[in-house]
């Protein structure tokens, strides 16, 4: 509430009365003073005032600053309260808030953080302090099953070699942004090092995956007047993203269907430019983009394609390239991201393709020129993982990888648990509820020293939530043999549906926003499919074994 004038103003016009004292009454400044502002004061906050001292409303040389101080001294009243007193040790402001947690921990989705410590050459093990809620246990010794360092680089001798002589040599950080002192030599390297991995002209190096993937579809959104974006179902929450920020009309596509991205090509805008967004490796059902069809239908329609390989670069193709350098599309994709944070074991994210589109996002996106540039320590270490896995080592970690995941899957089946087989490393097991989802998870570490992070809604849809398994070179034959032991036990405990026990998957009946039906309709038409069709991902019970 504005105070009100309840007496005029001796010598001044009605006029000056009006103009002044109600711009003066409106001030969030002069308000916050009350009464007692002196009229010095005033003349100085007059002068200083821009819209005042531009308009010449106020006659600094009149004795209007003394009349106008007695007067607001008189006249000013408290504006009213725009909100109710807060209830006393009730603190309104948290309670939608608290509302959201609740409703996350009734329903068995609160996260919560392990306290892992990881020792080199000790890897698959680990050593647990603690967690979110429970800060001071002892410490507990466990082999971890959920860690996207997918071939152990994060710990190879060679890369943490790099690392500490880069650490010596150019000190702890970075320094300022890519513009300003940040790209250092090391970067110029990496960033070659990375367009050549993928056969294109130019790559970007950004802080990390996920900033890639939302810096760059959104700027080259931004950039293409009335682009229209093309997204699958099942595309990670960092391109959904990018697509919101770029503000482009958008078309999302059921998950790997495409009949339907050719239905949805055929009714856009045929003048219009247009990007196709997908990934290669979906990493929480494990399956891969018909990457060809993709391409057929970009080159029809004069589209753009941009593949998220983020779960594919290092453990696929003579290189490591992904999916696409193993299948002989790299030329046919225009732009490539990844990351340095799974396969390559250390951290940041790129994309990969031809100068002049790289330069762009180079030129206009925030998330690339306003960020501290990466230390050189970090880019010391994906430079000597990427040259790594180009090399026979690389091809002989690849296959070990790919071994050790095809054992895992076979021994999940062979005891009748509901394993979504598909061609990729990823090792899914179904359980289909939250909470019973998280006790699997909780029962698995307190009595068996296994680490497997539950994946739960909106990571996936609701009904479709499992343990998400990531084997590597270095989970030994026993260590298998434990985990499948294990499982077996707390199937038995908890009263989990067995593969051949498995009937219809349901969610829970709730409203959500057309984005969620989309994703969930995608995943679970997905796998309930995969259950009564074989295909490249499939649900197996021991039937087929």
């Amino acid at each position: 509430g504005i105070p009100s004038l309840k007496c005029s103003v001796e010598g001044v016009t009605k006029r000056i009365q009006m103009q002044v004292v109600n711009k003066f009454l409106k001030c969030p400044f002069l308000r916050a003073f009350g009464g007692t502002l002196p009229a010095d004061k005033i003349t100085a906050m007059a002068g200083l005032c821009p819209g005042l001292a531009r308009k010449g409303l106020f006659p600094v040389s009149s004795k209007f600053p003394q009349q106008f101080a007695r007067v607001l001294a008189e006249n000013w009243e408290p504006p009213k309260a725009a909100y109710p007193p807060p209830v006393a040790n009730i603190p309104r402001c948290y309670t939608p808030i608290d509302d959201k947690m609740d409703k996350l921990k009734l329903e068995g989705r609160y996260r919560v953080f392990f306290d892992i410590a990881r020792k080199v050459g000790e890897f698959p093990t680990a050593v647990k302090h603690g967690d979110t809620i429970n800060h001071n246990q002892e410490p507990k010794k466990c082999t971890v099953w959920c860690n996207n360092d997918y071939l152990g680089m994060g710990q190879h001798p060679l890369v943490l070699e790099s690392i500490i002589d880069a650490v010596r040599k150019h000190g702890g950080g970075a320094g300022g942004t890519r513009n300003i002192s940040g790209t250092s030599h090391l970067y110029t390297q990496l960033e070659d090092e990375v367009a050549s991995l993928h056969g294109k002209e130019s790559a970007l190096v950004f802080s990390s995956g996920y900033v890639a993937n939302e810096s760059a579809i959104s700027t080259i959104g931004r950039l293409l007047p009335g682009c229209e974006i093309y997204s699958d179902a099942l595309n990670h929450a960092s391109m959904i993203n990018g697509v919101i920020n770029s503000k482009c009309p958008k078309f999302i596509f059921r998950h790997n269907d495409m009949d339907h991205l050719e239905e949805l090509l055929q009714n856009g805008n045929p003048e219009a430019p247009k990007i196709i967004l997908f990934e290669s490796v979906y990493s929480m059902d494990g399956d891969i983009a018909p990457i060809s069809e993709i391409c057929d239908l970009a080159e029809e329609y004069c589209a753009y394609t941009f593949i998220d390989e983020v779960h594919a670069v290092g453990l696929y193709g003579d290189q490591g390239g992904g999916i696409a350098q193993r299948d002989g599309l790299q030329d046919r994709i225009d732009i490539i991201s990844g990351t340095f944070g799974k396969a390559f074991g250390v951290y940041g994210g790129y994309i990969a393709g031809s100068e002049r589109i790289l330069d762009a996002v180079r030129s206009f996106s925030p998330g690339f020129i306003f960020t501290t540039a990466l230390p050189p320590s970090v880019i010391a270490g994906a430079l000597t993982s990427v040259k790594y896995l180009k090399t026979e080592n690389g091809v002989e970690l690849r296959r070990q990888h790919q071994e050790r995941a095809t054992h895992l899957k076979q021994m999940l089946v062979d005891i009748q648990l509901p394993v979504v087989w598909s061609e990729s490393h990823i090792v899914p097991v179904m359980v289909g509820e939250a909470s019973l989802c998280k006790q699997a998870s909780d029962l698995l570490m307190d009595e068996f020293s296994i680490y497997v992070q539950p994946i739960n809604y909106p990571t996936v849809p609701r009904g479709t939530e499992r343990l998400r398994f990531t084997p590597s070179p270095l989970h030994t034959d026993e260590i298998m043999q434990h985990l499948v032991n294990s499982l077996d036990l707390v199937w038995d405990r908890l009263g989990i549906p067995r593969a051949d026990q498995i009937g219809s998957v349901s969610f829970l009946d709730e409203e959500i926003d057309d984005s969620d039906a989309l994703i969930a309709n995608s995943a679970f038409q997905s796998w309930t499919s995969h259950r009564t069709s074989p295909s490249s991902s499939s649900l197996l019970v021991s039937a087929q074994a």
